[in-house]
C-alpha cells in the first residue's frame, strides 16, 4: 500500500514535463472540453439569461395569448403499467390546451384495456393501436398523422413531468421563430434504487442538464431525447417524421437542423425518467444508443461534412464534435493506454491513482457546476459521496460499452439486427439505406 507521503514524493520527483507526458490526454482533451468550456459557456448562459429576461417574459405572454393547440404523442409497447401515472401527470399541467394521443405498438400486456378505459373517462383524447408491432418510429408517425396541434410533444410513457413542463418547453418557439424543435430536461426518478441508478443520476446532471445547456448555447445541440421533445408540426411534415431507429432521436434532430432550423434545450422544462436498475441492463441500453452515432452521424448524415448549397458550419461542428469526442478519441484512448502500459509499466499504480485523483476532482467540479442549473440542488448533495466512482463508471465501464457498440456498428452494421426494432422495419431501413 502506498502512503500519502510516498505518493507525493514520487510525483515531486517525476517533474512537470514528464507529468504532462503521462497525462496529456487529460490536459489536451478531457479538461478543455468538459471543464473549461462548460464553465465558460455556463457563465455566458447566466449573463445572457439575465439580459434576456424581458424578451423571455414577452415570449411567454405571446404563447398564452395565442394558446395554440398542442398534440402530445406517446408511442410505446407494453407500457400499460406506466399509463395511469403519465395521464395523471399530464392532467396536472399548467397548460391545458393539448390533445393526448397514445399509440400501442403491438403490446401483449393490458395496455389496450387501460388506454380504452382512460379514453372513455376523458384522460386520453385518442388511442391508436398497431396489431402488429412496427417499431417506435412507425408508432410515432401513426400518431403524427392524426395530430391537430400546431406543436407536437413526444413523450415516453415511463416518464412523469413537472406541472409547468409543457408550458416551459413551448415558450422558446415564441422567443425565436427560427427554433424548430426544443428538447426538455430529464432527471432520474429512481436515484436510490441501486448503485447503477445513483451513478446515472450524476451522469444525467452532467451530460443532459449541463451538457445540453452548453451545446444549445453554442448552437451545436445534437439530440432531442424522445422521452421529452417538442417540435413544430409543419417542420415534422417537411422532414416526413421519424425514420427507423435505433437512434431516431438524434436522427430527427439532424434532419431538422439540415433544414436550417435552430434546436434549443430548455432546462426549466423538466421530466423524470426511470433508468436501468443494474449495470447489465444499462449496458444493453447503451449498446443500442451508442450504435446510433455511427449509423446516423458517420453514415446517413455524412453529407453535413461535404460542400453544398445547404452546407452549414453549425451542423459541421455539431456532428464533428460528436464524432471526434465519442468515436475517434474514444478509440485513440486505447492507444494512449497502450503507450502508458508499454513505456511506463513500473509506474502504473502511481499513474492509476493520480488518474483517479484528477478525474475525481474534475467530476466534483462538473457536479458543482450542475448544481447551479438543476432543480432542487440541495436534494442532490447526498450524491457527493459517489463522485469518486464516476471516474470508473465513465472512464472504463461506459467507455468499454461504447467501444463495443461502435466496433459492431462500423464492422457489421449490427443496429439493423437490434431487437429494439421488428425485423421487417429494420430490413426496410436497410433497403432504403437509412
Amino acid at each position: 500500500m502506498i502512503s500519502l507521503d510516498e505518493f507525493i514524493n514520487f510525483w515531486e520527483g517525476v517533474g512537470f514535463a514528464k507529468f504532462l507526458r503521462l497525462f496529456w490526454y487529460y490536459f489536451l482533451v478531457e479538461a478543455p472540453r468538459y471543464i473549461i468550456m462548460d464553465f465558460v459557456v455556463l457563465m455566458f448562459y447566466f449573463v445572457n439569461k439575465r439580459l434576456k429576461r424581458k424578451k423571455w417574459a414577452e415570449a411567454r405572454r405571446q404563447f398564452f395569448e395565442e394558446r395554440p393547440l398542442v398534440s402530445v404523442i406517446i408511442p410505446g409497447k407494453n407500457e400499460g403499467k406506466h399509463i395511469y401515472k403519465l395521464a395523471r401527470s399530464l392532467n396536472e399541467q399548467t397548460y391545458k390546451n393539448f390533445e393526448l394521443i397514445i399509440v400501442d405498438d403491438g403490446s401483449d400486456d393490458d395496455t389496450p384495456i387501460i388506454c380504452k378505459d382512460l379514453q372513455k373517462h376523458g384522460f386520453i383524447d385518442l388511442f391508436l393501436r398497431n396489431d402488429v408491432r412496427g417499431g417506435k418510429a412507425s408508432a410515432a408517425n401513426l400518431a403524427l398523422r392524426y395530430t391537430k396541434g400546431k406543436y407536437i410533444i413526444h413523450f415516453d410513457a415511463d416518464c412523469s413531468f413537472n406541472r409547468d413542463a409543457i408550458e416551459n418547453v413551448l415558450v422558446p418557439f415564441y422567443y425565436n421563430p427560427k427554433i424548430g424543435a426544443v428538447g426538455g430536461n430529464l432527471e432520474v426518478r429512481n436515484t436510490d434504487e441501486s448503485l447503477a441508478t445513483t451513478l446515472q443520476t450524476i451522469e444525467y446532471m452532467k451530460s443532459i442538464t449541463t451538457g445540453r445547456i452548453v451545446t444549445s448555447h453554442l448552437g451545436i445541440y445534437a439530440i432531442i431525447s424522445g422521452a421529452f421533445g417538442a417540435f413544430r408540426k409543419d417542420i415534422l411534415d417537411q422532414v416526413n417524421g421519424w425514420d427507423i431507429g435505433p437512434g431516431l432521436d438524434g436522427d430527427i434532430t439532424m434532419k431538422i437542423r439540415k433544414k436550417g432550423y435552430k434546436i434549443h434545450f430548455e432546462p426549466t422544462a423538466t421530466g423524470l425518467t426511470s433508468v436501468p436498475r443494474n449495470f447489465s441492463i444499462l449496458a444493453k441500453q447503451r449498446l443500442r444508443w451508442d450504435k446510433s452515432i455511427v449509423r446516423f452521424r458517420v453514415r446517413k448524415h455524412r453529407d453535413v461534412f461535404l460542400p453544398s448549397e445547404s452546407f452549414r458550419l453549425s451542423n459541421f461542428i455539431s456532428s464533428g464534435e460528436n464524432i471526434l469526442f465519442n468515436v475517434i478519441l474514444n478509440f485513440h484512448w486505447y492507444l494512449y493506454g497502450l503507450d502508458i502500459i508499454f513505456n511506463y509499466s513500473q509506474m502504473l499504480l502511481y499513474i492509476f491513482l493520480m488518474n483517479q485523483l484528477m478525474y475525481s476532482t474534475s467530476n466534483y467540479l462538473q457536479f458543482f457546476m450542475a448544481l447551479t442549473v438543476v432543480e432542487k440542488p440541495r436534494t442532490k448533495l447526498k450524491l457527493l459521496l459517489y463522485i469518486p466512482l464516476m471516474a470508473l463508471y465513465n472512464g472504463y465501464f461506459l467507455r468499454i460499452v461504447r467501444t463495443i457498440a461502435h466496433t459492431r456498428e462500423l464492422l457489421f452494421r449490427s443496429s439493423y439486427n437490434d431487437p429494439w426494432n421488428p425485423p421487417k422495419s429494420s430490413n426496410q431501413a436497410r433497403r432504403l439505406k437509412i
